[in-house]
C-alpha cells in the first residue's frame, strides 16, 4: 500500500513520495536529481549555477539515468535566463521550479509548453501572487532554509499554516526540513509535501565538494547565519570570509563595498571548490542535525521510514 497514492504533489509530479530535493546552486547536478528520483521523490537540477550549455548536458544525462519524474529549478535573477527556459523546452523538461522572480514572467511561457510550474516564495504574500499567476504549486520556504532567504525572517513552523489559510493550489514546505519527524510535522501544518535541501548536500551524489559535506555534518546549532541582507540576505556557514562580512558591518558599509567584499563567484569557491575560508557555505540551520554523508536514496528511504514511525508514535501517545 502507497501511503501517499491519493497525496495532491504525488499526484501532481507522478512521484512516489512527496520529498522534493531542493535544486541548490552547486551540489544540485543530474546525478543527485536521478538519484532522488529513481528513490521515488522528485529530483531537481540546479540551472541556477549552470551555463546554458552545461545545464543541457545535465538535462541529458538526467534522462538517461532515470525513467521517473525530474525537473530544473531555475532562479529567475540569473543572466541568460530566455536561453535557459528554451533548453528546457527544447529537452523536453516537464517540471520547473522557479525562483527569485516574478511568476507572471515564466509561467504562462512554460504552461503553454506543457509544463508544470511550481514557485518558490518566502510569504503569504508572494504565494498568493504566484497562485494568481497560475502556478500549479507553490513551495513556501521559512527562515530555516540555507541559500538565499525571504526577507521577511518567518519560520517555517510560522509560515506553513499562514500561507495554508490562503491558498487554494498545492503546498510545498521547506525550511529546515531533513527528517521524517520534520516532514510529518511540516504536513500537520498543512502542507502537501516537503522540499528538502541541506540534507542532500550531504549526500555521496551531490556534485558539492566533500571538504564542504564534511562541514555540513560537523555544523552544530548556531553554526549558520542570515547575513548579507542589504544585496541578497543569504545563510551561511561561519567562517573567515563570514567573520570578515560581520567585521565590515561594525563599519556602516555602503551596497558597493558589501558587493566588492563578496566579488565574485565566492559561493562556486566554497561549495564546490572546497575553499572553506575564504568561500561563501551556503547551509540551513537543520545541518545541526545532520550526522552523516549517505547515498541520496537513503536519505529517502530514511526519511520515509521515520515519517511512518512518527505516525505510529503520535497514535499511540494520544491513543488515536
Amino acid at each position: 500500500m502507497n501511503l501517499f497514492e491519493h497525496n495532491k504533489i504525488t499526484q501532481l509530479y507522478n512521484i512516489h513520495y512527496p520529498i522534493i530535493q531542493g535544486g541548490m546552486i552547486w551540489a544540485s547536478g543530474w546525478r543527485l536529481a536521478s538519484a532522488v528520483s529513481n528513490a521515488g521523490g522528485l529530483g531537481l537540477i540546479g540551472a541556477g549555477s549552470m551555463y546554458p550549455d552545461v545545464l543541457r548536458e545535465h538535462i541529458q544525462k538526467c534522462k538517461k539515468a532515470t525513467h521517473k519524474s525530474f525537473g530544473v529549478n531555475v532562479p529567475m535573477l540569473y543572466p541568460n535566463i530566455e536561453e535557459i527556459m528554451d533548453i528546457i523546452v527544447e529537452e523536453g523538461v516537464k517540471i520547473v521550479f522557479t525562483s527569485a522572480g516574478n511568476p507572471k514572467t515564466w509561467t504562462p511561457f512554460l504552461k503553454e509548453n506543457g509544463i508544470t510550474v511550481t514557485h518558490v516564495v518566502s510569504s503569504s504574500k508572494f504565494a498568493l501572487k504566484s497562485q494568481e499567476a497560475g502556478v500549479h504549486a507553490v513551495v513556501a520556504e521559512g527562515f530555516e532554509a540555507g541559500g538565499h532567504n525571504g526577507r521577511e525572517e518567518t519560520t517555517t513552523l510560522t509560515l506553513i499554516p499562514t500561507v495554508k489559510e490562503k491558498l487554494e493550489i498545492p503546498l510545498i514546505a521547506a525550511g529546515g526540513i531533513g527528517s521524517g519527524k520534520a516532514m510529518l510535522a511540516a504536513m500537520v501544518l498543512g502542507a502537501d509535501g516537503v522540499q528538502v535541501g541541506s540534507r542532500f548536500v550531504a549526500t555521496d551524489e551531490a556534485s558539492s565538494h566533500i571538504e564542504f559535506k564534511k562541514q555540513v555534518v560537523e555544523a552544530k546549532e548556531g553554526s549558520t547565519k542570515l547575513t548579507l541582507k542589504e544585496l541578497a540576505p543569504v545563510r551561511l556557514l561561519k567562517n573567515k570570509f563570514y567573520h570578515d562580512v560581520e567585521s565590515l558591518y561594525e563599519k556602516g558599509p555602503s551596497i558597493d563595498e558589501l558587493k566588492t567584499l563578496l566579488g565574485r563567484a565566492r559561493a562556486k569557491r566554497g561549495m564546490f571548490e572546497g575553499d572553506l575560508i575564504e568561500g561563501e557555505l551556503e547551509i540551513g540551520q537543520v545541518s545541526a542535525l545532520i550526522h552523516d554523508i549517505k547515498p541520496a536514496a537513503k536519505v529517502v528511504e530514511d526519511m520515509i521510514s521515520e515519517f511512518k514511525e512518527s505516525v505510529t508514535t503520535v497514535s499511540n501517545n494520544f491513543k488515536i
